[in-house]
């Protein structure tokens, strides 16, 4: 708006100029005459400055964005042509109309032709200055361009690059790869010579090992320190050689001008401390040296997306090498495992044959030594309470003795060979804790009697009644340890006490491993034994808990013992999640024998797991079984003897069979017990049981039936109590133990012996 004022301004001056030329006083025709001269002076004026205003625009600028100039530039023309078409009627005599519309045509064609003029003056400026943000945008332009050719041979480069990489990286083998990499290079990059040089095995030199045409023999050597290899090696970029240089020639002889020569280095990886589950430790102080030559006799040289490229791939054939190591370190290594599983495969098929036939033996044995033993044992305590002379009787008791001992030594081997294979398990049920530990009592005091040792218990106040355990186990821990103290002490006394251990109490600093967790549901029994016995060294407590060990001082003694009892009482402990220690000052000094166990506390004081049988009282063993018929089932005439004679002894009228059929058809209503030998080869024992249920239905109404094995495992005290048995005995059988067999019998109906 200000330039079109300073336009009008501009305007409303020359008129008033041209008024002061004009004479006012003229006549009308004369003044429009005069008006027409002064506009065709303005029209040519403004014709003669515009084509040169518009020479200047164009050289400057071919960018025309002002749209309402071109609507000026459009009146301008039609103005100047109106008034050009006008003037033909002034030639001849024409009218005042004519006059007065040629002569406003004229004004205004003045008029917007000053206007034109003067706008073009303001609008050049800013067109100039399109014209600098034109060659902006073309150097822009420009370099856009520039960068998409860079942008175009990098794809380019990336096209070779990832084709080259599926051809090298297609196969896991070392020599394919190599030999992939340089005719794909000689290919691509349409190469004379391309030839890659490994180290050898010292270190101290580079071989000729593949080449392009095979012009070369492969083989060739040169030393790893030249200056040339060096300053390759020294950079991961490409360096250009001289064509002369050791690794350079490669070409026949007879070319006038070789082309140019570059070489890259190719980092080995070499594999160290490779493992199964874990990467593999590497190691690139190696590297091989790939050389490339362009044709000779031609003026190529090499571009900087060519380098780019032979570094690129030099880095994909470290990459692909490193794999095709890892590869084959992994075949070496999966080799050596196969061997390892067939290896071990081997060992465990050997040593599940060993214990197969371990256990095999274990059973054979166990069968066949209890059978003699049983009558050996059975035999002599019939012998025992018959009218003997005193040098007869103790040789009775020492064959007692002796078997019983042996009878002891088969019960502890056969347990620890359990407790080794993992076989043995706890038979967990509710007992009478107060119960079984006098009971251990009431069977040490007579032997501790005969050395005039004072033997006592203690218990405290606070120890559950009935408890959650292996309540046989535990008999035998305590039986041992207690036999023990009895057995190494020649005077004094034996103590034993059973309290619940207190939390702070349960760490041992000897036993780490031991962790006690006490909670609601169970607590930790302590037991101590302590005597005035031998005494131990300190030396010596250590290997107590050994195999078929004793100590120094206990062998010195004669005592007669395996060395098996503490290692079996410890393993057992180990199983009840417990700890078993022994403390001794020394010699001469007595020891303690202390263990930890860990038992459940039962929700109701009658509650059990196993059915809780209540010893009988000392008058009970002397009950009588005067005409009770007993139907024995045994294939060892031997042994049936033997059972027969404890029966007949106590009192019994005994039948004795051999065969399952022949059972079967002897057992009647009369009979009130059926020993039945369930180790017998070719019978089915259980099926027998389960026939006289069959047969005599109720309870009451048939034959208790007790099993007589020399198998001490738990499935076979499950099988019996599965098919209905009333009861199972270990051999070998006494006649105390026979007595009191019966008489659980028939008190409680029910007789339970592991």
């Amino acid at each position: 708006m200000g330039s079109l004022l300073r336009m009008n301004r501009l305007l409303s001056s020359i008129v008033e100029s041209c008024n002061c030329i004009i004479d006012p006083q003229l006549p009308a025709d004369d003044l429009l005459m005069k008006y027409q001269y002064i506009s065709d002076f303005f029209i040519a004026l403004a014709y003669f400055s515009i084509p040169v205003e518009l020479i200047y625009f164009v050289k400057k600028s071919a960018v025309f964005p002002y749209r309402w100039v071109l609507v000026q530039f459009g009146a301008f023309i039609v103005l100047c042509g109106a008034t050009h078409l006008i003037n033909l009627w002034t030639f001849n005599m024409h009218t005042r109309n004519v006059a007065i519309v040629m002569t406003t045509a004229k004004a205004l064609t003045a008029l917007v032709s000053c206007i034109t003029a003067l706008m073009l003056v303001h609008i050049i400026p800013d067109l100039l200055s399109v014209k600098t943000r034109e060659l902006f945008l073309k150097k822009k332009a420009a370099q856009l361009d520039r960068e998409m050719g860079i942008i175009r041979t990098q794809e380019e480069t990336g096209r070779h690059v990832r084709m080259l990489t599926h051809e090298i990286r297609s196969t896991l083998d070392r020599h394919t790869i190599l030999k992939t990499t340089l005719v794909e290079l000689g290919r691509t990059l349409a190469l004379e010579e391309c030839a890659l040089w490994m180290p050898t095995r010292t270190g101290l030199e580079l071989q000729l090992s593949y080449t392009l045409r095979h012009q070369n023999p492969v083989g060739l050597t040169v030393p790893i320190q030249l200056p040339v290899i060096n300053q390759v090696f020294g950079t991961n970029h490409v360096v250009k050689i001289s064509p002369n240089s050791p690794v350079a020639k490669l070409r026949p002889a007879g070319k006038y001008m070789p082309g140019e020569v570059v070489a890259v280095r190719v980092p080995l990886l070499h594999l160290s401390n490779f493992q199964i589950n874990d990467w593999p430790e590497l190691s690139t102080k190696r590297y091989a040296l790939m050389v490339l030559m362009l044709p000779s006799d031609s003026a190529r040289q090499w571009h900087v997306h060519e380098l780019e490229l032979v570094e690129v791939v030099a880095d994909q054939v470290a990459v692909a090498l490193s794999h095709a190591a890892i590869l084959e370190e992994s075949m070496r290594a999966r080799d050596l495992l196969m061997e390892q599983n067939v290896a071990l495969d081997l060992a465990r098929r050997e040593a599940e044959m060993a214990v197969r036939a371990r256990n095999d033996f274990l059973a054979v044995m166990n069968h066949e030594m209890r059978t003699p033993m049983h009558a050996i044992i059975a035999l002599s305590s019939l012998l025992q309470e018959t009218d003997l002379t005193p040098e007869q009787r103790l040789m009775v008791e020492t064959i007692l003795k002796s078997s019983n001992l042996l009878a002891t030594l088969i019960n502890d081997v056969l347990d620890l060979s359990r407790l080794e294979d993992g076989s043995l398990q706890l038979d967990i049920g509710t007992f009478n804790l107060h119960a079984l530990l006098r009971e251990v009592l009431s069977l040490i005091k007579p032997i501790a009697s005969v050395k005039k040792l004072f033997v006592t218990l203690s218990l405290s106040s606070d120890l559950p009644e009935y408890v959650i355990g292996d309540e046989k186990r535990l008999m035998q821990i305590l039986l041992n340890v207690v036999g023990n103290a009895v057995k190494f002490s020649q005077e004094g006394s034996v103590s034993i006490s059973a309290f619940v251990a207190k939390s702070d109490s349960l760490r041992d600093p000897r036993a780490p491993e031991f962790f006690a967790v006490p909670s609601e549901n169970h607590f930790y029994l302590r037991v101590q034994i302590k005597d005035t016995g031998i005494g131990i060294t300190p030396q010596d407590i250590p290997n107590l808990f050994s195999k078929f060990t004793q100590s120094q001082a206990l062998a010195t003694t004669n005592s007669g013992g395996t060395g098996l009892g503490l290692a079996i009482c410890k393993r057992f402990v180990n199983l009840m999640e417990g700890h078993i220690w022994i403390e001794s000052e020394g010699l001469g000094k007595g020891s303690t024998a202390i263990f930890i166990i860990k038992l459940g506390i039962p929700g109701r004081a009658n509650e059990s797991k196993v059915p809780f049988v209540t010893k009988l009282p000392a008058n009970h063993m002397q009950m009588s079984f005067q005409g009770l018929k007993v139907l024995v089932m045994d294939e060892n005439g031997v042994s049936r003897m033997v059972t027969k004679g404890l029966l007949t002894h106590l009192g019994c009228d005994v039948t004795t069979v051999g065969s399952r059929d022949e059972c079967l058809r002897v057992v009647t209503h009369e009979h009130k017990v059926v020993f039945m030998d369930v180790s017998m080869q070719g019978i089915d024992c259980y099926e027998v049981a389960v026939v006289i249920h069959e047969r005599f239905g109720k309870r009451h109404g048939r034959p208790l039936i007790v099993a007589l094995t020399g198998n001490t495992d738990r499935v076979t005290k499950e099988n019996c109590m599965r098919v209905g048995m009333d009861g199972v005995i270990l051999k070998p059988v006494s006649v105390d133990k026979m007595r009191s067999v019966l008489s659980e019998l028939l008190e409680h109906g029910v007789v339970l012996e592991s």
